[in-house]
């Protein structure tokens, strides 16, 4: 690891301007070009974390301007975040925006630091007299209770969990979920959720072909379950997924739906006032749970070996314990009546309850950030660093982006925007004055220093790829894309030989 030593002593401050920055983003400036900045500072700043917020963050302020050093420090050895751990193995397409996020890491401007702790290893307080500005960007990996009794019993997971487990997340690997039960019940239904439920249904021989961990894809090969039900508190017009997933359980072989007919009343009649995107999601839910098939849909439905639907209005009660008392034996539901219309409409209780019986239950109520560093305002209500437009309030150049920013919502494309967002903002603060350029920072050149005498080694970039070629090597040697390293000892190996 290196960093560049600059003299900063009696350099000006840039001229502002709005219109400059635009300019700078939408011309795309590479980086690797030599360009003088004489009268100008050069800025060195830090991000924490490498997933979508972090890369795209750093893609913004190396393409706005020229003479910025962007570091990007990450808890794990390997880049990416929830690109590699979150995505679902038979989404390799999404997986594609890594080629974006390696060309901007390969940047000259661009340092990456994997095996960092910010909080444990460095201090935020280390970063910020390191750098002139510090962007937050490490994500959401805490989990959102379910605050009922019986949760934790065995045989209970979250989503975040176990989408980790299946994607190789190091902290996951234990997890060893239990799948000898023949009905598992998913409670959410947003994209994670029925990531899950295709994942735990899906063919073994199409999992085969996708990166799925080696010890995942045994578990799934040997898995009881045949049932998937989809649990939501509100009703169809409401659902959290988006249309692509829903075609994808629809048409995923050796599977039929089975709705209740009841949870779709009075929503045909609804259709001519939802947005097309909601309408066309409702449509297709409406169609397989309603629509009598076709000869050859019905004759693919009555081979299917295994089931899956939605059940809505039915928010969690109670983890219902074997008689063991040690595991779940199935789940106490509310039932629920909307009040109000459309996207605001409220879950009410109606007093009613039902049982499902099931042997395993997956929380997919949403990731939740936790606090880095007691120097770092948090918000524990909403599970946010409190920010405007980026600025961490009251903690002048330190800014944030992703989900720590805004909480756990949207796709990768929403994270781009809510980056470049911030980038913007910590952009018009050079320009302006408001955050100080003017003086000479160390950047990763004393990190560095803090993190050797602490006994703490950073992996680069090219590290990465030496992790990644071994990856794709072990992958090829199995028919899939890549065989992940699985644990943080092993990525270290594979880094330094």
């Amino acid at each position: 690891m290196s960093g560049h030593k600059l003299m900063f002593s009696g350099l000006k401050l840039c001229p502002s301007g709005k219109n400059r920055w635009t300019n700078r983003l939408l011309s795309g400036v590479s980086g690797r070009g030599k360009a003088s900045f004489s009268s100008c500072s050069r800025p060195k700043v830090c991000i924490v974390g490498s997933g979508p917020a972090g890369f795209y963050t750093a893609q913004a302020l190396i393409k706005a301007r020229q003479d910025v050093q962007v570091d990007i420090y990450e808890q794990l050895p390997v880049p990416f975040g929830l690109v590699r751990f979150g995505v679902a193995p038979d989404h390799p397409e999404v997986k594609n925006v890594i080629n974006t996020f390696t060309q901007t890491a390969k940047q000259s401007r661009c340092s990456f630091y994997g095996n960092v702790t910010v909080g444990k290893d460095v201090s935020i307080e280390d970063l910020q007299q390191a750098y002139h500005a510090v962007v937050l960007s490490y994500g959401a990996e805490g989990n959102r209770s379910m605050g009922v009794p019986g949760e934790d019993l065995a045989g209970v997971y979250s989503a975040k969990d176990f989408v980790g487990w299946y994607n190789g997340l190091p902290s996951c690997q234990e997890l060893s979920p239990d799948l000898s039960c023949e009905t598992a019940v998913i409670l959410g239904q947003g994209n994670v959720a029925l990531d899950v439920a295709r994942i735990l249904l899906s063919p073994i021989d199409l999992l085969k072909k996708t990166d799925i961990t080696q010890p995942a894809l045994e578990a799934l090969s040997e898995s009881l379950v045949r049932r998937v039900l989809i649990v939501g508190r509100r009703g169809p017009k409401q659902v959290a997924c988006t249309i692509k997933e829903v075609r994808e359980m629809v048409n995923l072989p050796d599977t039929r739906p089975e709705m209740v007919e009841a949870d779709f009343e009075g929503v045909t009649e609804a259709l001519k006032d939802l947005p097309r995107p909601r309408k066309r999601l409702t449509e297709l839910m409406l169609k397989t749970a309603l629509e009598i098939p076709g000869e050859k849909e019905r004759e693919r439905r009555n081979a299917a070996s295994r089931v899956w639907g939605f059940r809505f209005f039915r928010s969690p009660v109670e983890v219902l314990a074997h008689p063991d008392h040690k595991r779940t034996a199935g789940i106490r539901l509310a039932v629920n009546r909307l009040e109000g219309e459309g996207e605001g409409s409220r879950a009410v209780l109606t007093g009613e309850v039902e049982d499902v019986t099931c042997g395993l239950v997956i929380s997919s109520i949403g990731y939740r950030s936790l606090p880095i560093d007691p120097a770092v305002p948090f918000d524990a209500g909403k599970a946010i660093v409190p920010n405007h437009m980026g600025r961490v309030q009251q903690a002048a150049g330190l800014y944030c982006s992703g989900w720590v920013k805004t909480g756990p919502t949207g796709v990768i494309a929403t994270t781009m925007n809510n980056s470049f967002d911030t980038a913007r903002s910590l952009m018009e603060d050079m320009d302006s004055g408001k955050l100080d350029i003017s003086a000479a920072k160390p950047g990763s050149q004393s990190i560095s220093a803090l993190l050797e005498k602490r006994g703490v080694k950073a992996v680069i970039f090219s590290d990465w790829e030496r992790m990644d070629r071994l990856e794709m090597r072990r992958g090829e040697a199995a028919g899939k894309p890549r065989e992940k390293l699985l644990t943080v000892e092993e990525m270290l190996q594979a880094a330094r030989n």
